[in-house]
Parts: C-alpha cells; sequence; structure tokens
C-alpha cells in the first residue's frame, strides 16, 4: 500500500516536471527565436510526438520488465537529462544569434531544431512513467480502469502545477536555468527515494548521478543567457528576456531575440533617430490651424522603457501621460536605466486592449508601438481594436501605430492601414529612413476628423518648436502618402512617390475573428530572405 502511494506521489511529481520543462523550454528559446506562434508550435508539436513515443514504448517496456526499480531509473535518467538541457543547449543556442545577424535561414533552423531535438530523450523517458504505473499499480483486472484513471487525473493534476509553476514563480525569480535544474533535481530525487525501497546500492549509486548534476550546473560556467560586450544588464521576466546595453552615451532596450531595439536613452539628446520621433509630429495630421499647445494628453500602448513619454514630456511638457507596458520587468529596467521617471507619467502593467476597453478617460493622442519583433501582438490589429481607439479619442485626436517593413514590401503596413481606414476617415502613412539598411518601418497615422495631406503642410508651417521642425523635415525628406481605399485611388502620393509594387487595392482589415498578422509576418520575412 505505502509503495502504491508513492508510486502515485511519483507520477503527480512526473506530470508536474512534464508540463514545467515545457514551458520552461518557451524561454529557453525566447532570447533567441523570439515567442511567435510558429516557435510555440514548433516546441508543442515535438514535446507531443515526443510524448507519444514514450507512451508506446513505456507500455512495452513495462510488460517485458514489470518491476518498480526499473521505473524508477527510467525517471532518474529522464530527470537527469532535463537538467543538462540548458548546458548542452547555450552553445547551439549562440549559434543562432548568429543566424540571426547574417539572415542566415540554414542556421537558424537547424539550431532552432537542434535544441528542440534536445527534449527528444527526456521527454520520451518521463511520458513512460504514466504506462509504466498503471502496470505496477493493477494488482486485479477488475480495478485497472479505477487506477489508470487516477494515475492519469494524478498525472494531470501535476501538470497544473507544472504549467504555472515555472511562468509565475520559478522563472521570474530563480531564471530558465535554474527553473531546469530545481525540476530535475526535485524529480530525481524522488526517483531515489523509490529506487531505495527495491535496492540501496542502486539508491546511492544514482544519488551519485544527482550530486553530478548539481556540480555541473554550479561549476560549470555558461556566462550571461546572451553573450555581449555592451551589456550592462540582462534579466527574464514573466514575458520577455530583457537585455539593457550601452553604446557610447546611447542606452539602448533589446527584447527576446535581440533584433530590434525597443528602447533609447541618450541624456544629450531629444530626438534619438528612430521611429519614435515620428511619434512627436503625429497631432499635426488634424485639420489646420492645429498647435503645440492642442496637445494636452497621451495614451501609450507599448510603453517599454519611456523613450516616447520623455520625448513627449520634453516637447509638449508635463501632460498627463498613460503608459501601458504589459511587462512589469521592462517598466524597472527603464526606472533603472532609462530615466523613465516623469512625474506625469503613470505606468499601468497591463495589456494594451484590456486597458483601453476599461479606461474612463479620452485621449488627444494614441499611441500603439506593441511589438514582438518581427510580430505585433494579433489584438492590437484588428477593425475592433481601431474603434475602441475612435472611441477613446478627443475631437482633434488622432493615433499612431509602428509597423516594419523592407524596402519594397509592405504588407504589414497596408494591413495595419486598411484596419485603420475602416474606422478612420483618413490615414497616412510617414516612412522612417532606414540609414542604408534593407529593413525599416513606417509611422501609421490616423486622424479623427476628416483631413488632407494639405492639413499636414500647413500645421508644419506653424511650427515652432525646434525639434517639431526638424521632425516635419524629416517627414519631407523621405516618403510621405495617404492611404485611401478607393477603389479607384487607393493611395495617393503626398511627398515623394509612392512604394513601389504596392496592390491595387488595400487588403481586407483584420477583425478579431480573424487576424492572421502571423501569417502577414512571415511572409514578409520568406520574401525578405529569398531576395524578392
Amino acid at each position: 500500500m505505502l509503495k502504491n502511494r508513492y508510486l502515485l506521489f511519483t507520477v503527480f511529481v512526473s506530470g508536474m516536471t512534464i508540463l514545467g520543462v515545457e514551458l520552461s523550454a518557451s524561454r529557453l528559446l525566447d532570447p533567441f527565436f523570439g515567442n511567435s506562434i510558429i516557435i510555440w508550435a514548433n516546441l508543442i508539436g515535438l514535446v507531443l510526438i515526443y510524448l507519444s513515443l514514450g507512451y508506446w514504448v513505456g507500455g512495452r517496456w513495462a510488460d517485458a520488465d514489470p518491476r518498480g526499480a526499473t521505473l524508477f531509473q527510467i525517471i532518474a535518467w529522464g530527470a537527469f537529462l532535463v537538467g543538462v538541457i540548458p548546458l548542452v543547449a547555450t552553445p547551439v543556442l549562440r549559434l543562432s544569434a548568429r543566424g540571426f545577424a547574417t539572415f542566415n535561414a540554414g542556421i537558424l533552423i537547424g539550431s532552432l531544431l537542434g535544441v528542440l531535438i534536445l527534449f527528444s530523450l527526456p521527454m520520451t523517458l518521463l511520458a513512460m512513467t504514466s504506462p509504466f504505473a498503471i502496470r505496477l499499480a493493477v494488482n486485479n483486472v477488475g480495478e485497472s480502469g479505477k487506477v489508470a484513471g487516477s494515475i492519469y487525473a494524478l498525472s494531470t493534476l501535476g501538470s497544473i502545477f507544472g504549467t504555472f509553476l515555472p511562468v509565475l514563480v520559478l522563472i521570474p525569480n530563480i531564471g530558465t536555468r535554474r527553473t531546469f535544474l530545481s525540476f530535475a533535481a526535485f524529480l530525481m530525487l524522488v526517483a531515489i527515494i523509490g529506487l531505495f525501497q527495491y535496492s540501496r546500492k542502486k539508491g546511492f549509486l544514482y544519488l551519485g548521478l544527482l550530486l553530478l548534476l548539481l556540480a555541473m550546473t554550479f561549476f560549470i560556467s555558461v556566462g550571461p543567457i546572451k553573450a555581449n560586450p555592451n551589456a550592462i544588464y540582462e534579466s527574464e521576466s514573466r514575458y520577455n528576456y530583457i537585455q539593457v546595453t550601452q553604446e557610447g552615451d546611447d542606452i539602448l532596450l533589446y527584447l527576446n531575440e535581440g533584433e530590434g531595439i525597443h528602447s533609447v536613452y541618450n541624456p544629450n539628446l531629444t530626438l534619438v533617430g528612430g521611429i519614435w520621433d515620428y511619434f512627436l509630429i503625429a497631432p499635426y495630421f488634424n485639420p489646420a490651424p492645429y498647435t503645440q499647445q492642442e496637445v494636452n494628453s497621451l495614451l501609450l500602448i507599448g510603453a517599454a522603457a519611456g523613450t516616447t513619454s520623455r520625448q513627449f514630456t520634453a516637447i509638449y511638457g508635463p501632460i498627463p501621460i498613460d503608459g501601458v507596458e504589459i511587462d512589469p520587468g521592462i517598466s524597472e529596467a527603464g526606472r533603472r536605466f532609462f530615466a523613465m521617471n516623469e512625474p506625469n507619467l503613470r505606468t499601468v502593467n497591463q495589456d494594451g486592449r484590456y486597458f483601453l476597453s476599461n479606461a474612463p478617460n479620452r485621449y488627444d493622442v494614441i499611441a500603439v508601438d506593441a511589438y514582438r519583433p518581427p510580430y505585433i501582438p494579433f489584438q492590437l490589429t484588428t477593425e475592433e481594436f481601431f474603434q475602441e481607439i475612435y472611441d477613446h479619442l478627443n475631437e482633434d485626436g488622432v493615433m499612431a501605430i509602428n509597423a516594419g517593413r523592407t524596402h519594397t514590401d509592405y504588407s504589414l503596413v497596408l494591413a495595419l492601414a486598411s484596419g485603420m481606414k475602416a474606422v478612420f476617415p483618413s490615414v497616412y502613412v510617414i516612412d522612417a529612413p532606414d540609414f542604408g539598411g534593407d529593413l525599416g518601418n513606417s509611422l501609421i497615422v490616423a486622424t479623427r476628423q476628416p483631413t488632407r495631406l494639405e492639413d499636414f503642410f500647413a500645421n508644419a508651417a506653424l511650427l515652432d518648436n525646434q525639434f517639431l521642425q526638424e521632425m516635419a523635415v524629416r517627414a519631407f525628406e523621405t516618403r510621405l502618402w495617404q492611404v485611401t481605399c478607393q477603389a479607384d485611388a487607393p493611395f495617393l502620393p503626398g511627398v515623394g512617390d509612392l512604394p513601389a509594387a504596392l496592390p491595387p487595392s488595400c487588403p481586407s482589415p483584420f477583425t478579431d475573428d480573424k487576424a492572421p498578422v502571423e501569417q502577414v509576418v512571415h511572409g514578409l520575412v520568406l520574401r525578405y530572405l529569398l531576395g524578392e
């Protein structure tokens, strides 16, 4: 009876470890491959293959060798290999960083598959626990259904703990590597205690294996998660891998795979030379005349470490700013390294769509910059979301959203612009310069009032702030155009030629029911890698 109870406890811990490892695996990959739906699909799909194989092999192994000592040895080896995963994965993951830097698809795909294959043996071994436990626990065929139901229920209950424990407790407090170690060490200890019930000799032998794992973990230096000579800070939050670097006077915020800069701080500059600067001139697409003094409030969805809020405060004064950032870890980095301490800024750590749905205020400007490069959360790309923004703007309010592109591929820009045009009367696109790079950004601006490009030209002529004047000049020197989505003229040039290869009509707007933003981004990336 005592052995059966301990067997059930082992099943619970094994189920907890399986889901804990799967959730932790996503965080192991985040700093190198991001947290996109395609990464999750690969991870979940391969883990399910490993579990299926483990159930099949485990059932046959249990029939051939139905001994408790065999089961606990299988679990011990599975746990040991779980603890080794982050140590072995580190050099492979660092290779993937070179793939991102050179846009080498072969290196990227190979390193991703290489890491995922690391999970094959430990997950397959741990999956053998349930069928093996059923074989050991069934003494009466008439009770086999009851026993199997109890074991699978306990395994699932353990999986529930394994789902929330790493996300809410372990990873934010001890990091991904030690989360793997914690699950591995606890499960190994459970297996070793089980082994002692059958063989003291084997129990002591596997206790040595546990000590070896602990020694490897504490004495083998793997260095920072992502080595960068300019890094001054790195951390893992519930949502992101966070890295802060310093290059000269510039302090930069990188997230996850680190191919996009999310915030810039330079104590000597107001304009930082990126897409953030262009948000400052979004209000001047309003009907003319519109002056600087009429900008009195800002909602920033995707506040990051505070670049945009700091710029608005410097130029428009201490206007009320609500900065919504889902990740408290990023906000903390903003306060520590990016001088995100403006008294007029209220930082709210929530999902931007949720905040907007419950916000009682209206704003003069709503800026959306919630990138997880190259993705935008789908709920922030839909017609329904843009309608909520429209409803939270003052009569002369404007919204602006940042979108990525290449020199020739505006598919994401147009997908967002068409959704905005379904709600707002006037929509414009400003192309930020890419400074010779292959990738760039555009700012899409929508006005609550019907406007024309001539309104922006007239308002720009009235500007007396040097930074706003400079940004107006930049807009005139790049490319500025209007999105009408009319059948005869869907796109109207304003400054510069229209982008090459624009489609003859606007794409269908995204909706909450159908928003294939990942598909659009994947197509953009694939065409870029193929040189199209």
